[in-house]
């Protein structure tokens, strides 16, 4: 496979995850998506605020590679990680800055992030989505090779169990 259709392959992966998740969406609908449980004692806003802030850590690295700059600094303090063993302080303090945003807003960050996920790399120069060693955050796997689909993979089966009832 040549270096362009790598990337139109990832574009393809993106959409498809988008697509899943606009799925996951429609079936909680507006009614559940502020009752707990979702996944432990949050809603399912919950979890869209917190997949979301993770995506856009993606996007705003992606951008700034586009633009030719550093990677940004996260938006949470140096002290909290992420590292190998322990992401939970981050995702606590994305829960308290998320938790009294409207669901509107929440659901509407959401699709402008995967809007902006498909924008950033459809802007990237090709050598940055197949260079494996660009991004250092990616382990040493090309941006072309990436699966973005693990983050929403590993909560969506609790969340499905959740819609269930089980």
């Amino acid at each position: 496979m040549d270096d362009e259709a790598r990337r139109q392959a990832l574009i393809g992966r993106i959409g498809e995850v988008t697509e899943g998740w606009r799925g996951l969406v429609a079936d909680v609908g507006p009614d559940r998506a502020e009752q707990l449980g979702a996944i432990g004692d949050w809603t399912f806003k919950d979890v869209a605020a917190h997949l979301d802030a993770w995506r856009r850590r993606t996007v705003d690295r992606l951008e700034a590679a586009g633009r030719g700059e550093a990677a940004p600094p996260p938006p949470w303090q140096a002290e909290l990680g992420p590292n190998e063993v322990e992401d939970d302080p981050i995702n606590d303090w994305i829960h308290a800055r998320t938790k009294d945003d409207p669901l509107a807003e929440v659901l509407a960050r959401a699709e402008r992030t995967y809007d902006d996920f498909l924008a950033a790399v459809e802007a990237l120069p090709l050598r940055d989505v197949v260079d494996p060693v660009r991004f250092n955050w990616l382990g040493g796997q090309a941006l072309a090779d990436a699966d973005f689909s693990g983050h929403l993979d590993e909560h969506e089966p609790s969340v499905r169990r959740w819609l269930a009832g089980a």
